[in-house]
């Protein structure tokens, strides 16, 4: 592809990094990960982060961990509302732990919670809402707290497609009482495979690492908000359980990446948003395509192009013409979620008609962005669809 969806962000720095974990003889889950721990936490400005091996198990111990926190636990059955317009483990995991999904339509330019639907669908049932920053873009944060302000509603964010993104000085990811990160070949960073959760609750800190490792509490601070305090005895309490958890832990190789990646990650941040300000020079007045409504300060994942209601428009004509001129693109993550024969098995309720995400579904696509400059790429999109 002469303009694919993403290209490699590594090099010399990520090879020693690797070289120097393989030297080291230790692959686990160790020292290189605690630091990236660390160091991502400062980076959002978030207290605690927890790595994981993916960004979808980022968002299971995510709802996991509200199930098992003291105060005002979720339940089996409680009413989630989320996007309609994500990726599947946005989902997954709330079927997982037996959730009740509302599906709540989408702002047609924005990609995100049409604000207007959402605050029609809260009712005194809603327990939680998980927002998804796509695409880079936030969510209109300031709008949602008004919405939640007072009631018992938490709020999480999947910010798997958006490290970096920012709304009134602060990181996307960090409005809710947790957010996740993702670390894949295509995001913003890069370590292999990889994902993070974000929180500033020291509990919920804690629950996380213990579900993040067999719920045992080898992981977990001698007094810690779990279990209490530990024994000295560490035979015994390194295979001591009291979470049901998983083994979602991230290897070293990932950790040491990470923070390599973690240095480069202002100036990706720059190279994107420069392209996709050229991006928007081109795009913003196309007579046959919406393009996302940025909020705050995107991080641009990659580029939406969604035909105007009523322009004539085949998608499968233009992706065959874009592959033709080796551009590379995808649905917009995976469209109208709601409709996929998957749902038949979760406890769910479709809240209005999700129109916007139909039409995106059907008349949406999206073109990929990078961390370097691709803006003669987007020169190229730009005479393929006038």
């Amino acid at each position: 592809m002469s303009y694919p969806l993403a290209t490699p962000s590594w090099d010399q720095a990520e090879t020693d990094a690797l070289q120097r974990v393989i030297s080291s003889g230790m692959y686990s889950m160790g020292k290189e990960v605690f630091s990236f721990e660390d160091q991502f936490a400062k980076y959002t400005g978030s207290k605690y982060c927890v790595m994981v091996n993916s960004g979808s198990s980022a968002n299971l111990i995510m709802i996991g961990a509200m199930f098992y926190k003291k105060n005002n636990p979720w339940k089996i059955g409680d009413e989630v509302i989320v996007p309609a317009v994500s990726w599947p483990t946005t989902y997954y995991p709330l079927y997982q732990y037996g959730l009740k999904i509302k599906f709540v339509d989408i702002d047609l330019e924005t990609l995100n919670f049409d604000l207007n639907a959402l605050e029609k669908a809260i009712t005194p049932n809603t327990r939680g809402i998980l927002a998804v920053n796509l695409l880079g873009n936030p969510n209109n944060f300031e709008k949602i707290e008004s919405l939640i302000k007072e009631k018992d509603i938490t709020l999480l964010e999947d910010n798997c497609e958006s490290l970096g993104a920012i709304q009134n000085g602060k990181q996307a990811g960090t409005f809710g009482v947790m957010g996740t990160y993702s670390s894949f070949f295509s995001h913003h960073i890069s370590t292999m495979e990889g994902g993070m959760v974000v929180t500033d609750d020291q509990e919920i800190h804690h629950i996380l690492l213990c579900l993040r490792a067999h719920g045992w509490t080898r992981n977990l601070p001698k007094e810690n908000l779990v279990c209490g305090t530990k024994s000295d005895d560490f035979f015994e309490e390194s295979f001591r359980f009291v979470l049901p958890g998983y083994n979602v832990r991230p290897l070293e190789m990932e950790g040491a990446l990470g923070k390599e990646q973690l240095k480069k990650l202002p100036s990706f941040i720059k190279e994107r948003r420069a392209n996709a300000l050229h991006f928007q020079e081109l795009f913003r007045t196309h007579p046959r395509f919406i393009i996302q409504k940025e909020i705050g300060e995107s991080s641009w994942f990659g580029f939406s192009l969604v035909a105007k209601p009523g322009v004539d428009f085949n998608r499968k004509e233009t992706v065959t013409i874009l592959n033709h001129h080796q551009i590379e693109s995808r649905p917009i993550v995976a469209g109208n979620f709601a409709k996929n024969e998957v749902v038949k098995y979760f406890n769910h309720e479709i809240f209005g008609e999700l129109k916007n995400a139909q039409h995106i579904d059907s008349y949406g696509l999206f073109v990929g962005n990078n961390q370097v400059d691709i803006r003669a790429q987007i020169d190229l999109l730009a005479k393929v669809l006038i």
